[in-house]
């Protein structure tokens, strides 16, 4: 039997200042609550924890967070060792339970027996296209005007690696993922089977690090209202409103307080068993707005 999570849960992050990150979170349309020491960021109609914040000194990617089969824990623990990884308890930040144990940049990855949760539901909006009105007599504008983002789930992580091909090697035979698309040596995506395009991906830097977090939500007006309403709170920095090449999904990012990316997505390309994942050598968007020159910069601390 091959071993292959079910998907992606969460990932944990330290930042030096909790109260910048739930004002950040909340601001990007997020719910949070405190458990124990930790600031625990959540979907709006989702019961399950995406992305868990503790407070350090400086700021850096904690851990990632997979699912696996109930039940399936000792055959993944079986597994693991026969690669010779060796588990280690769960780092501060992190959730006990599961297994644990590092990549080759030493990154913390958590494997539970948790499914990934069902996320709302999003009722379409009417559109007026190839000769099909489906809104008349209505000025679009006007409720879009009053459309706020609301994420509805965490689709994909995608972190900084020494060595992106590496990394698809050793994630492919430690936990099953399968080649998405590649640009080699620069970017890799991943996925966990049938669904969206990827849910975890590698970018090329000399150190570990995250790169961007990535949210669904409904449709274009939330991802351009959202990317408004956050620079309106003073998170200025940002990239699109574009379409992405790999993936395809339409994209507004926002650069964080602490130097990495949050992006809001939407209409992605959906892929089955079938999907063959292949290498590019292309752009990263098929339109866009100018490309920040801080977009690839790691600002975690090296060591």
């Amino acid at each position: 039997m091959t071993l292959r999570v079910t998907g992606l849960l969460h990932f944990g992050l330290q930042v030096p200042d909790l109260s910048a990150g739930e004002k950040f979170y909340r601001t990007f349309g997020l719910d949070t609550l405190e458990r124990d020491d930790l600031l625990v960021v959540r979907c709006d109609g989702r019961d399950q924890d995406q992305a868990l914040l503790s407070e350090g000194a400086t700021k850096r990617i904690g851990h990632v967070a997979f699912g696996v089969d109930d039940g399936s824990l000792p055959q993944w623990q079986r597994h693991l060792e026969t690669l010779g990884l060796t588990l280690v308890e769960a780092p501060a930040g992190g959730l006990p339970g599961g297994l644990w144990f590092c990549d080759p940049d030493g990154n913390f990855v958590n494997l539970r027996e948790n499914a990934p949760a069902p996320w709302r539901r999003l009722t379409a909006a009417a559109v007026n296209t190839d000769d099909r009105a489906e809104r008349v007599d209505i000025a679009r504008w006007e409720q879009a005007g009053e459309i706020s983002a609301s994420p509805r789930r965490l689709g994909h992580v995608i972190v900084f690696a020494s060595d992106v091909d590496g990394s698809e090697r050793f994630y492919s035979r430690t936990l099953g993922l399968r080649l998405s698309d590649k640009i080699p040596g620069r970017v890799t995506f991943m996925n966990s089977g049938p669904g969206d395009h990827h849910n975890f991906g590698f970018i090329r830097s000399t150190h570990p690090g995250l790169h961007h977090s990535s949210w669904e939500v409904a449709n274009i007006d939330e991802i351009a209202m959202g990317a408004q309403t956050m620079s309106q709170h003073g998170y200025h920095e940002g990239w699109g409103l574009g379409r992405h090449t790999l993936g395809s999904n339409l994209f507004a990012y926002i650069r964080d307080p602490w130097g990495s990316w949050i992006e809001y997505y939407s209409d992605i390309d959906t892929i089955t068993e079938q999907w063959v994942g292949r290498e590019w050598d292309i752009p990263p968007a098929v339109w866009c707005s100018a490309m920040p020159s801080a977009f690839h910069h790691n600002s975690e601390q090296i060591g």
